[in-house]
């Protein structure tokens, strides 16, 4: 069977956008991409739900369904009493668990690159499925570019599987499984004061077992060390947002 003709706005995405980017939180960026108001969302990869936590705290939103597929960080979310407008639910983008035209909003952040590459494609095309026609998927991935990113290629390269991650958004626009509304790209500061906060915050992380050796430590905290200025140490991350719509018809 011949492969649909790659659309315009396939032609125009960008892996990681111009040299100058906005600083700011992402926050800023939800709230101008999407209409939260009354808005039922599904949440996939939610981590420990700091987004959604959020989302919920500084918007009208009616309901978040935050899906996690890692049972450790699952389990803790189910404790959380403080979030009535979330439900906690464990299944992956691949295999969404609820029903056709569900939902305003599909939330990714920083998670379609975690999806078995082989699965990226499924995971789109539930993320349609689940979608309410004129729905939008809202799509933010970090850019691995920048002093942070060195320091995490030194234990875990995911250069690659960004890179696939973007084809597939490419992919599912080209085929028409859903369309391009924008695309923005920015940058998010963080400041951490100890390499031991970045040991807990990134290295220890359950999703993803590092396996990192003494010796590859000692590496990485030096790199990390090299960054320390007297405002502790303060990277800007670059991200891209690709906005995806459902058809209407």
């Amino acid at each position: 069977m011949s492969q649909p003709a790659e659309s315009s706005h396939t032609q125009s995405m960008q892996l990681s956008g111009p040299t100058k980017q906005p600083v700011c939180d992402e926050l800023q960026v939800i709230a101008e991409l999407l209409p939260l108001g009354g808005a039922r969302l599904l949440e996939l990869g939610c981590g420990a739900a700091e987004k959604t936590r959020q989302i919920v705290e500084h918007s009208d939103v009616l309901e978040i369904v935050a899906a996690e597929v890692d049972q450790i960080q699952h389990q803790k979310n189910l404790v959380l009493d403080e979030l009535p407008k979330v439900s906690f639910r464990s299944f992956g983008a691949e295999a969404v668990d609820e029903p056709d035209n569900t939902f305003d909003g599909v939330l990714m952040f920083k998670s379609l690159h975690h999806v078995p590459v082989p699965m990226m494609d499924t995971a789109l095309a539930e993320i349609a499925r689940v979608l309410k026609p004129g729905g939008l998927a809202y799509i933010s991935e970090p850019v691995f570019e920048g002093d942070f990113n060195e320091i995490i290629r030194l234990f875990h390269d995911e250069s690659l599987v960004r890179q696939e991650a973007f084809e597939a958004v490419q992919r599912a626009v080209a085929r028409g499984v859903l369309e391009l509304a924008d695309e923005r790209f920015f940058r998010n500061r963080i400041r951490l004061q100890s390499f031991s906060q970045f040991e807990q915050g990134i290295l220890n992380v359950t999703h993803t077992d590092h396996d990192v050796t003494p010796e590859l430590l000692d590496r990485v905290r030096a790199k990390f060390e090299s960054y320390c200025g007297p405002d502790g140490y303060v990277f800007e991350i670059p991200n891209r947002v690709d906005l995806l719509r459902k058809r209407a018809s």
